[in-house]
């Protein structure tokens, strides 16, 4: 006599029980899938907060003729190399998360900091030309040669008013008014509000994104780090002090 629910013959599960369980599977995957995104997208905790940007009278702004902008003191111990877009929503992170303890690096002359700016975000931003206006503000802002100026220019682009992709971006005069607060003089005002260094921005990026690809294989993405020709990994949140201890 057997039990009742016993059989060597269970019971064939319903269509209506399968796809049950079908769906309760799919809620579970994407609830792990999107557990594993957030902890994956989780920014990086803001390093030496509080100190801010460069602030010593003794680090200077350079660039080279290819456009390259470099930061720091001129016997600066190590220099190292960045490649950033402006509208590019990972740089901000970086910039976010580590630009105050590079500042403290930087105004220390354990690091300078050589900023490759590129622009294959244009097409992403709402003025079709974003990335191409904030480098050509960039040059203009480096004309300075105050390390601190342009310092705080950088922070304030990438940090405090860096566009979303597809939002509104910041105008020519809008650029312009950062770098009046940022203590860049009328002279450079007028550079970003008239365009005078777009060209120049323009090949400067072309180089950068040149040079970005031949590093990496035509595999470019932005931020890319470098210590010489080794790739920093900016998301190992010691990588600063590993750079300049």
């Amino acid at each position: 006599m057997s039990t009742a629910g016993s059989s060597h013959n269970p019971r064939p599960v319903s269509s209506n029980t399968t796809y049950a369980l079908g769906a309760v599977a799919l809620v579970v995957i994407g609830l792990i899938v999107f557990a594993v995104y957030k902890w994956s997208a989780e920014p990086p905790s803001v390093r030496n907060d509080g100190y801010g940007a460069v602030r010593e009278a003794a680090v200077q702004v350079t660039t080279t003729p290819e456009g390259v902008i470099r930061l720091g003191r001129p016997d600066a111990a190590k220099t190292i190399d960045i490649f950033e877009d402006p509208l590019c929503p990972a740089c901000g992170v970086m910039e976010t998360s580590y630009g105050q303890e590079l500042a403290q690096k930087i105004d220390e002359g354990k690091l300078a900091v050589n900023y490759h700016l590129v622009a294959f975000l244009d097409d992403q931003s709402k003025s079709k030309d974003y990335s191409t206006r904030a480098i050509a503000a960039n040059l203009c802002v480096a004309q300075t040669g105050s390390g601190p100026t342009y310092g705080k220019f950088h922070k304030a682009l990438f940090v405090d008013r860096q566009p979303e992709e597809g939002a509104e971006d910041l105008s020519n005069p809008a650029l312009a008014a950062l770098a009046t607060e940022s203590g860049a003089p009328e002279s450079v005002a007028a550079c970003i509000t008239h365009a005078t260094q777009r060209d120049a921005a323009a090949a400067a990026a072309k180089s950068a994104l040149a040079d970005l690809d031949a590093r990496t294989g035509n595999k470019s993405a932005t931020p890319t780090i470098y210590d010489g020709t080794t790739t920093v990994d900016w998301r190992d949140e010691n990588w600063v002090t590993t750079l300049a201890p």
